[in-house]
């Protein structure tokens, strides 16, 4: 397989590996698990009990944002950069969706409030 074919490890990894060190970043911050919970919710569509079921299973994270309910369309308003890479000129979807809730995790962990965080300004 080459590399352009090839998927970045972060497709197969399990969204519940991820998730604690979400967690762990918004509560250093002393934001909460619920606002982590709250914010994927928002992004992905998925309830609570989805989201419990998500972590359970181990679900990767490409599945994870494949089978997402409702995409939120206001996440095309996430802008500015996440590990070297502006976010809003990206092109490879799944890495995108990633790379939203990476970046609300961000604002989430620099104080930011809910409502801006959820664009809902």
């Amino acid at each position: 397989m080459n590399s352009k074919n090839s998927k970045h490890r972060i497709y197969t990894t399990s969204f519940a590996s991820v998730y604690p060190h979400y967690v762990t970043k918004a509560e250093r911050k002393d934001r909460s698990k619920a606002e982590v919970d709250e914010i994927i919710r928002w992004l992905t569509g998925y309830s609570q009990k989805e989201l419990e079921t998500i972590l359970e299973d181990k679900t990767d994270f490409e599945t994870f944002f494949a089978e997402a309910p409702k995409l939120n369309p206001s996440r095309r308003s996430i802008k500015g950069v996440i590990c070297g890479i502006r976010v809003e000129e990206m092109e490879e979807s799944t890495m995108k969706e990633i790379r939203y809730l990476d970046k609300l995790i961000d604002e989430l962990a620099k104080g930011k409030a809910m409502e801006k965080i959820l664009r809902n300004e």
